[in-house]
């Protein structure tokens, strides 16, 4: 109740202000659980904006699926269900990218680690403001990870595969404000293991998503 009692007085906020609504369309969040159902294989529109409220301010997404397929569609049905909700951007190096995209609860990452999708070929390139999946160095292992491109990062990551997808619209300022006081400092096998508990407790100025949805 308390969920959906803040969903309603954002919507209402965001109206009040004239800014575009978001979507309250979301699944039960079970299906997070189930990275293969039909559900979370729908194919995404050609083009839509996702806005991200978060604790350092708003910014909005526009994604091109064209310039990335197989991402655009992994990203679109994450932030139908609410995935990126409560994620904390963990790794903020300025000058190169803002990451997030281990999931508060590690029961739900556990479910992702292995649910990688296809490489898509680089037809955009990582210029600043442009939002791109992280991935290793090994073929089609981009899973829920994301960043930001804060600097122009095309000389390197363009040619290490780094398909991006989307750029910020609107609010890259609410971007360059997020807390990078702890770099890459906090470990990843650590997220994965306790997710926001150990976040909290370790590095509680972290900046956050309070939610990800697809404006209308």
């Amino acid at each position: 109740m308390k969920r959906v009692v803040l969903m309603v007085a954002s919507v209402l906020l965001a109206a009040a202000c004239g800014a575009q609504e978001p979507s309250t369309e979301i699944a039960d969040t079970g299906v997070l659980m189930e990275p293969q159902s039909a559900e979370m294989q729908k194919q995404a529109p050609d083009r839509f904006q996702v806005l991200f409220q978060t604790s350092a301010g708003d910014f909005t997404v526009e994604v091109e699926r064209e310039l990335a397929p197989n991402g655009v569609d992994r990203f679109y049905n994450l932030v139908r269900h609410g995935f990126y909700d409560e994620q904390r951007f963990f790794r903020v190096l300025p000058g190169f990218v803002v990451q997030w995209g281990m999931h508060a609860d590690p029961a739900v990452t556990a479910q992702w680690q292995t649910a990688t999708i296809p490489d898509d070929p680089v037809k955009g390139s990582n210029t600043p403001g442009t939002l791109t999946f992280a991935k290793t160095g090994a073929p089609n292992s981009r899973s829920t990870q994301l960043f930001i491109n804060l600097g122009d990062n095309s000389a390197g990551l363009d040619r290490q595969g780094f398909a991006p997808f989307g750029r910020i619209v609107d609010g890259m300022d609410a971007v360059q404000a997020i807390n990078s006081e702890h770099g890459q400092t906090p470990n990843q096998q650590q997220i994965g293991m306790r997710g926001n508990e150990y976040l909290k407790a370790e590095f509680p100025a972290l900046d956050y998503i309070k939610s990800a949805r697809i404006t209308d």
